[in-house]
């Protein structure tokens, strides 16, 4: 019976202690939420070293990474991520924009356009489409990127700059009347964007047009 009672205390004292230790950890994703991407990062990397196959611990810290200008960090570990979960959606985003920023155009694509085809209505497949939108501007393949920047602004028509990215792409397509409006809506959102004023200014002198306020 002793042993028995000593077992039994033995094991509720772990359950305390992993209890306690439990409440006593910041939540990474509330520590990212908040803008303390450091803090974040660091918390992820404590679980993972207690649950190595914790998904969400590697989607916070992918993040985290991400926006510390980690992209190699978080290229990693989202690889070693997707060892575990192939088609986690999250991980996908992370390791197609590691491989964006990265100026990986090919690898970034891959997974850039696996999550549109796994996840048409995700919480990031606005980024997802403006960041696709980039890659086909770097590459000189700007009606695709006109196609890719229009979804782009479609999931999320409120962020200046990718109506003038959108507007770039179609004057370097030669397609001027709708890169002029493009631009417009740029300006419309934020009258001080200087791509978009200056890209309004180009349009201006090819087209002959008189310039105006936004």
């Amino acid at each position: 019976m002793d042993r028995i009672r000593t077992v039994i205390i033995s094991i509720m004292v772990l359950v305390l202690t992993a209890s306690l230790i439990a409440q006593e950890r910041p939540d990474a994703l509330q520590l990212y939420r908040d803008g303390n991407y450091q803090r974040a990062a660091e918390v992820c990397l404590d679980e993972l070293k207690e649950t190595p196959r914790n998904m969400n611990s590697f989607v916070v810290l992918g993040w985290s990474l991400i926006k510390l200008g980690r992209y190699r960090e978080a290229l990693e570990y989202g690889l070693k991520a997707l060892e575990i979960s192939r088609y986690d959606v999250r991980v996908i985003q992370i390791v197609g924009e590691a491989y964006y920023y990265l100026g990986n155009n090919q690898e970034a694509l891959k997974y850039l356009e696996e999550y549109t085809v796994i996840a048409p209505t995700g919480d990031l497949i606005g980024e997802v489409y403006y960041q696709m939108g980039e890659i086909f501007i770097r590459t000189g393949e700007y009606n695709r990127a006109d196609l890719a920047l229009s979804t782009a602004v479609f999931h999320n028509p409120r962020i200046a700059l990718w109506w003038a990215r959108l507007a770039y792409a179609r004057e370097q397509a030669k397609d001027y009347r709708y890169a002029m409006e493009a631009y417009g809506k740029a300006l419309q959102l934020n009258p001080n964007l200087n791509d978009a004023i200056r890209g309004r200014q180009r349009l201006q002198g090819l087209m002959g047009q008189p310039e105006t306020r936004p």
